[in-house]
Order: structure tokens, then C-alpha cells, then sequence
């Protein structure tokens, strides 16, 4: 079968406008609750209805590892990953509390961990393989399991909207994920490499020093392949990045919010984007 994108049409602008004018007919100065006030008509606009609902909140964490986590662009060790996935599953996350506290239904999956993970309830085995390649030695991933990881998150997103999901809450976890959405945001963006390049999950002074300059040598040695979003991601990674292109294109595609925290996610979901422009319309960003 061949590959393809999930089709994102663009919300219902009628419906949109039509809640932005009854909410100015309320008993309130015009505009007085703010970004309450373009949220609403947004959530109307992508249900298409004046009396949306979201009552069926779903989380879906992808989780992968990095070849370029070896070259010390973070503060933990690669296993921390592995880790993270039974914290999670064990219910001593943050986001986990928070599933659980908004009566959210909270997916684990894993898209690439360098790991044989222990089935559990809540974990979805999409195993791409067990960590992306070093990009200092040559493309993260194939262009094969580049498409085939989108494909996956689409089909998850998908079967969630279809066993009810109203909201899409998108998260990742991986050690050196940020270090790799760093570099495709530089290639998205055009910003200066040192400008996309953060602390990630704590490094000090001399580790963020490391760090940009790990992944300035990349930059030297890879193609600038910017202009193929596709290819892009293939050359630089990861797994779960990848998986998170396909969620936000999925979700969107069934008409849901899509709710997108944290740099790394942002970062996926500015490379979705670029697949398909209307994706956009359908993200809420609370990060």
C-alpha cells in the first residue's frame, strides 16, 4: 500500500463566525473574556456546531530513543527513557496525575525505545526499531520507517477519535529529543541554530556548550534538506517525532482538538504543518 497523509479539511468558518457574533450579543463589554472568547469559536468551528463538547479528553505520550543521545547532548542516559515509560504507566508522572485528574484517557506508546518494554495496560507497541540512528554518522532513520512511523500515529489518533475522543492531548518523552527538535526547528525556521538550542531537561552551562556544539558538527555534515518536510524528518529523527507528525494529522483529519505542549511536540506538529497548512486551525498550543 501506498503512503499517505491523512487529509485535513478546514474548519467550518460559517460556525466560527456565528459564535463570535452570539458572543458579543452576551451581557459583557465586546471581547471583555479575551482568548476564552476566540478558543470557543475555534472549538465550534472545528465540531461545527454552537454547543460544542469536549468530554472525552485522550493523552497519547510517544516515546523513542536517539543514536545522537550518545554523544552526551543530555543531562540522563538513554535507559532514562525506559524508565520514564513505566513511571508512566505506573502512575508517577505529572502527566500522568494530570490524565487522571481530568479523567483523561492516558496512551503510552512506544515509537522507538532502545528497550524490550513489558506489555501493560495503557502501552501500545508501535516499535519502529530501538532507536534512531546517530545523525553524526549518517540519516536518523529511512525514508521507509520515516513514513511508516507517521502511518502509525495517524492510526493511533484515528482509533481514539473513533472510540470517542472529543480532545487530543499530544506529549512526547525521549533523552536528546530536544537536541534533535532543535535541529528541525533551525531547519523550519531559518532561526539561528544556538537560538533553538535549550537546557532540555537540566544541563548546565558546559552541557548546553556541548550541546550546541554537538549539534552545529551535525549541521556541518548533513544536507539541507528543508525543503522536503518528509525528508527532513527522515535525515534528523526521531521515531516519536514522527509518530507525532501522523497523530496531529490524524486527529485533525477527524475533526478534533488537538492540544500541543512542550517544544519537541510544537516542533513535530510545525513539521505537520508544512504536510498540511489547515492542520493548524485545529491546534490549541497550551505551551
Amino acid at each position: 500500500m501506498s503512503f499517505r497523509l491523512p487529509v485535513v479539511a478546514a474548519v467550518d468558518a460559517v460556525v466560527r463566525d456565528a459564535a463570535l457574533a452570539h458572543l458579543d450579543l452576551l451581557a459583557k463589554p465586546r471581547g471583555a473574556l479575551g482568548r476564552l472568547e476566540s478558543l470557543a469559536a475555534q472549538i465550534c468551528a472545528i465540531q461545527g456546531t454552537l454547543r460544542p463538547t469536549l468530554a472525552r479528553p485522550a493523552v497519547l505520550v510517544f516515546v523513542g530513543d536517539h543514536g545522537l543521545a550518545k554523544e552526551g547532548v543530555s543531562a540522563y542516559p538513554r535507559e532514562v527513557t525506559a524508565q520514564m515509560v513505566k513511571n508512566f504507566l505506573a502512575g508517577g508522572a505529572a502527566i500522568s496525575v494530570l490524565s487522571r485528574e481530568f479523567g483523561a484517557v492516558l496512551r503510552v506508546v512506544d515509537a522507538g525505545v532502545d528497550a524490550d518494554l513489558e506489555p501493560g495496560a495503557g502501552l501500545i507497541d508501535a516499535k519502529i526499531a530501538r532507536g534512531t540512528a546517530n545523525v553524526l554518522q549518517g540519516p536518523a532513520m529511512s525514508m521507509a520507517q520515516c513514513e511508516l512511523a507517521v502511518s502509525r500515529g495517524a492510526a493511533i489518533a484515528i482509533a481514539e477519535c473513533e472510540a470517542g475522543a472529543d480532545v487530543l492531548v499530544l506529549g512526547e518523552m525521549g533523552i536528546g529529543n530536544t537536541a534533535i527538535a532543535s535541529l528541525l526547528m533551525h531547519r523550519l525556521t531559518g532561526a539561528e541554530l544556538a537560538d533553538c538550542v535549550g537546557r532540555g531537561t537540566g544541563l548546565d552551562d558546559q552541557g548546553l556548550a556541548a550541546k550546541r556544539s554537538i549539534l552545529a558538527r551535525v549541521m556541518s555534515l548533513r544536507p539541507d534538506s528543508r525543503a522536503d518536510p518528509l525528508q527532513l524528518l527522515a535525515d534528523t529523527g526521531g521515531f516519536e517525532l514522527a509518530m507525532l507528525v501522523g497523530a496531529a494529522l490524524g486527529g485533525a483529519s477527524c475533526r478534533r482538538v488537538v492540544l500541543v505542549d512542550g517544544f519537541a511536540t510544537t516542533v513535530a506538529v510545525a513539521l505537520a504543518a508544512q504536510l498540511q497548512p489547515q492542520l493548524l486551525q485545529y491546534c490549541v498550543f497550551g505551551h
